[in-house]
């Protein structure tokens, strides 16, 4: 692949897979191994960079970005981390549209590895499961922390709420600022990205327009 079309890729967030590429031996290594082997490969960019890591500022700056990948940005590449989602019998027979808003997406960029911030506003009409509602945003996270494009975040917080509720009937809608837009290329730093996804009754432009204007409510 030529530098003109990585360059493209990364500029149009292209995505290959709704499933985060990964490799068959991404777990053989402990996080403490991970982050040793970070640590020394990042201090050699920071080298290369013409940085002094002998200057008290810096020398500890490759453990602490190592760290930070592993246990903090990334955790959620690992399916240990990923939260327990407890579900409830829907004992009320409650059959209209819950509607968790503003949500906190703290992700990064796949292309470059530069944050997207926002929020994303999920609802779904419960058939015989409800969950509590703080999961969903337990699940939001697990998602968002790794690399990212927001299409691919947006489709697995969906199907991973359906198969979790037993439902089609969930939507899912994220709007984020990417730092590979605002301090990078165009250098725009207003615009931001919007990502609808849903299923089942959401199909139904009545249900989607229910579920905006409830958003217009907050």
């Amino acid at each position: 692949m030529d530098k003109k079309q990585i360059e493209i890729i990364g500029d149009n967030h292209i995505s290959s897979s709704v499933e985060t590429p990964m490799v068959t031996t991404a777990f053989d290594k402990s996080d403490d191994e991970k982050i040793k082997a970070i640590q020394f490969h990042f201090s050699k960019i920071m080298e290369e960079l013409g940085l002094d890591l002998t200057d008290d500022s810096l020398s500890g700056t490759p453990y602490r970005f190592a760290k930070m990948y592993v246990k903090e940005l990334f955790y959620g590449l690992n399916p240990k981390n990923k939260p327990k989602l407890s579900v409830f019998e829907n004992k009320y027979h409650y059959k209209k549209m819950i509607v968790e808003q503003n949500i906190t997406i703290d992700s990064s960029c796949e292309h470059h590895f530069l944050p997207i911030t926002g929020h994303a506003n999920i609802a779904y009409i419960p058939n015989n499961k409800v969950i509590g509602l703080s999961k969903i945003n337990r699940l939001v996270d697990y998602y968002a922390h790794r690399p990212q494009v927001q299409e691919r975040l947006s489709l697995q917080i969906l199907k991973d709420l359906q198969n979790t509720l037993e439902t089609k009937d969930v939507i899912v809608m994220i709007s984020a600022k990417h730092l590979c837009v605002s301090s990078r290329g165009i250098k725009d730093k207003d615009s931001f990205t919007t990502t609808i996804e849903y299923g089942g009754a959401f199909n139904k432009p009545e249900i989607r327009t229910e579920f905006l204007n409830a958003l217009q409510k907050e």
